[in-house]
C-alpha cells in the first residue's frame, strides 16, 4: 500500500489523485508527519510526567495526584478547543499549542536545573494536558479533511492515522522512560525537539485546505450551548449512551492500571523506570496489532460480538494483572489489557460513527469524547488516596465494579444493536454531514 492511502495502482480514485497536483500529495504526507510529531510529543509527555514525579518524590500521593492534574485540564480543553479550532485553521491551532508546548518544555527544564522541582513539573503536566487535547481536536480536523478528500477510500486514511497513534503510543513510553534514566533535562529536550518539528511542518502547510466544519457554521456557537445540544444528542440515541458508558467504563480500568503501574514496577516488583516505558510499549505493541486484526473480526462476527469478548478479556486481565507475582506475568497482563481494549476500541469507534447524528455532529462527539475521559482523573484521585501497599487492591476492586458496569452497559448495547450492526446502507451521519459541508 503507497504511504498515500488513496494512490493504489488501479485504484481509480488513486488515478485521479496522480493526476493532481504535487501539492495535494505534499500536503497530504505533512498531516501525517504532523499528527506523527504531536502523537509522540503527547505519548511521551502522558506517561513521563508521572514517572517524572514518582522519580522526584518517591510518593505514591504525588504521583496519583499528578496523574488527576495531567488530565482534569483536559476535559475543559476539549469543551473550550473545539470553538477554537472552528474559529481558526486547525494547523493554526497545532502552530498555537506546539510553540506552547516547547517554551513550556524549556521553562520546565529551567526551573528543574534550579531546584523548582516538584512544583515546576506539576505545572508542567498541567499546561502540556490541555495543549495535548487542543492540538489533537486540531490533527482530527486535519484527518477530516484527509478523510472527505479521499471519498470512498477514508478507511485507507483512517487506517494510516490509526496506525500513527498506535506507533506513538507504542514508542512515547519507551523513549520516556530511556531518557528519564539520563535525567529529565533530556527528556524536557526532547519533547521540545518534537514541538520544533510540529511547529515547522504546520509552517510549511498550504492554510486554504484545512477550514473543515461538519456541521453548517458550528463554530461560533457558545461552548455552553453546543455542550447542551451534544448531551441532549446523546441521550436521545439510547444506543449512543449504552457504547459511551461501555468505553468509560474500558478507561477507568485502563486509567487505574496507568497511574498504577509506575508504582506497582518500581515499589512491588523492585524494577527502575526504564521498566514501565518497556511494559508499556509491550502493551501498545500489543494493541496495535489488535488494531490491525480487528477489521477481519468484525467483518466475520459483527460489532458486539468483538466488544463482548473485547470487553470480558479486559476486566479479566485487570483482574490478572493486580495478581501479577513478576514483571514478565504483569507485562502479559497489561499487554492483553491493552490488546482487548484497542480491539473494542476500533469497534465501539465504528458503531459511534454509526450512531452520532448528523445534526450537531462535532458537539455530539466533543461531548462523547469529555464523558469517556472523565474517568481518568477519577482513576488519578483514587490511586492518590491509597498507600503503596494497596494499590494491588484497588486495582482489583476496579476490575470488579468495571466488570459490573460494562455488563449492564452490554445489555443496553445488545438490546438496540440494530442501531449499529447494520452495515451503512445508507451513508453513515458523518458521511451525512461531509457531504452537506462540500456542497
Amino acid at each position: 500500500m503507497s504511504v498515500f492511502p488513496f494512490t493504489e495502482p488501479g485504484d481509480r480514485a488513486g488515478r485521479a489523485l496522480r493526476r493532481a497536483p504535487q501539492s495535494d500529495r505534499d500536503w497530504l504526507l505533512r498531516c501525517y508527519m504532523l499528527r506523527g510529531t504531536d502523537a509522540l510529543a503527547g505519548s511521551v509527555i502522558t506517561y513521563a510526567v508521572p514517572l517524572l514525579v514518582l522519580t522526584l518524590t518517591h510518593s505514591v500521593m504525588w504521583t496519583g495526584l499528578a496523574f488527576l492534574l495531567e488530565w482534569v485540564p483536559r476535559l475543559a480543553a476539549i469543551v473550550l478547543g473545539g470553538p477554537l479550532v472552528d474559529r481558526h485553521s486547525p494547523q493554526t491551532a497545532v502552530l498555537a499549542t506546539s510553540l506552547l508546548r516547547g517554551a513550556a518544555a524549556v521553562l520546565t527544564l529551567v526551573g528543574v536545573s534550579l531546584g523548582a522541582g516538584l512544583p515546576v513539573v506539576l505545572g508542567f503536566g498541567v499546561i502540556a494536558g490541555m495543549l495535548a487535547e487542543g492540538s489533537f481536536l486540531a490533527v482530527e480536523s486535519l484527518g477530516a479533511e484527509a478523510s472527505r478528500r479521499a471519498g470512498a477510500q477514508t478507511h485507507r486514511v483512517q487506517s494510516r492515522f490509526t496506525a500513527i497513534d498506535q506507533s506513538a503510543a507504542l514508542l512515547g513510553p519507551l523513549i520516556g522512560g530511556a531518557l528519564l534514566l539520563a535525567g529529565p533535562a533530556l527528556l524536557l529536550s526532547t519533547v521540545a525537539i518534537l514541538s520544533t518539528v510540529t511547529i515547522t511542518t504546520a509552517l510549511v502547510m498550504s492554510t486554504q485546505r484545512v477550514r473543515l466544519r461538519l456541521v453548517a457554521d458550528t463554530g461560533r456557537e457558545r461552548a455552553r450551548d453546543a455542550l447542551a445540544g451534544g448531551l441532549d444528542g446523546v441521550l436521545r440515541t439510547p444506543a449512543l449512551a449504552w457504547l459511551v458508558g461501555t468505553l468509560a467504563a474500558a478507561n477507568f480500568a485502563s486509567g487505574v492500571l496507568q497511574v498504577s503501574t509506575p508504582i506497582t514496577i518500581t515499589e512491588d516488583l523492585h524494577h527502575s523506570t526504564a521498566a514501565t516505558g518497556l511494559v508499556w510499549s509491550v502493551a501498545a505493541a500489543a494493541s496495535l496489532v489488535a488494531v490491525l486484526a480487528s477489521k477481519s473480526a468484525i467483518d466475520r462476527f459483527g460489532l458486539f460480538p468483538v466488544i463482548l469478548a473485547s470487553s470480558v478479556v479486559t476486566c479479566t486481565a485487570a483482574a490478572a494483572a493486580a495478581f501479577a507475582p513478576s514483571l514478565l506475568t504483569y507485562t502479559a497482563a497489561v499487554a492483553t489489557l491493552m490488546a482487548a481494549e484497542g480491539a473494542a476500541t476500533v469497534a465501539l469507534r465504528t458503531a459511534r460513527a454509526r450512531l452520532i447524528p448528523a445534526r450537531r455532529f462535532a458537539a455530539t462527539l466533543s461531548v462523547c469524547v469529555l464523558l469517556v475521559l472523565v474517568p481518568l482523573p477519577l482513576a488519578g484521585l483514587l490511586v492518590a488516596a491509597v498507600p503503596a501497599a494497596n494499590v494491588r487492591a484497588l486495582l482489583f476492586a476496579s476490575a470488579l465494579a468495571v466488570a459490573v458496569a460494562t455488563t449492564v452497559c452490554l445489555m443496553g448495547l445488545h438490546r438496540h444493536r440494530h442501531a449499529y450492526e447494520n452495515p451503512a446502507a445508507e451513508p453513515t451521519a458523518q458521511e451525512k454531514a461531509l457531504r452537506a459541508e462540500a456542497s
